[in-house]
């Protein structure tokens, strides 16, 4: 896997200072992308241990909220491998750290159990997943007083409700 960028104090994609790291390859194309550098999945570096050491490292101050993972796409079967083992170190070595991701796919039409972007990995990585956002960038409907999204079809989503509800439970910000 390749990454474009990891952002160390970032405030605009998710709640509280956030970590985030930017993965490449994206097959969604969205038109009006505002990444569309990150469509390849050789941009960037290649993600590498000493990679994975510096976002543990961002990670740790107590001020850090959590992790956000964007792109290009994460969910495309080649990210899903490289970015499940990075999650779970997370998981167990800072547990009071949450996880946002961004995917232009639909949470209840492409990740889940039938979905076209489901694979070996995508419940595990879907199971370590605070919040989702879903949907793809729609120019026709950008909406730039939307909190953590670009357009009004793309979803905020408390994972751990809607997969124990089975059935998509929005997530409101605190703020």
């Amino acid at each position: 896997m390749f990454y474009g960028e990891i952002k160390k104090c970032d405030i605009a994609n998710g709640s509280g200072v956030r970590v985030s790291l930017f993965v490449s390859g994206c097959r969604n194309h969205c038109p009006g992308c505002f990444q569309p550098e990150t469509w390849d999945f050789a941009y960037g570096r290649p993600f590498t241990k000493e990679t994975e050491s510096e976002i543990f490292q961002a990670l740790r101050p107590s001020y850090i909220q959590g992790l956000t993972v964007l792109g290009g796409e994460p969910f495309e079967p080649e990210n899903q491998k490289e970015l499940l083992p990075l999650l779970k170190k997370i998981r167990e070595q800072l547990p009071n750290k949450d996880i946002w991701m961004f995917t232009g796919y639909v949470l209840d039409q492409d990740l889940l159990d039938g979905g076209k972007k489901h694979t070996e990995q995508t419940d595990e990585i879907l199971s370590m997943i605070d919040v989702l956002i879903d949907g793809p960038f729609v120019e026709e409907l950008k909406d730039i007083t939307l909190q953590f999204r670009g357009s009004s079809n793309q979803r905020l989503i408390d994972v751990p409700a809607s997969l124990k509800a089975c059935q998509v439970i929005e997530y409101v910000p605190a703020f």
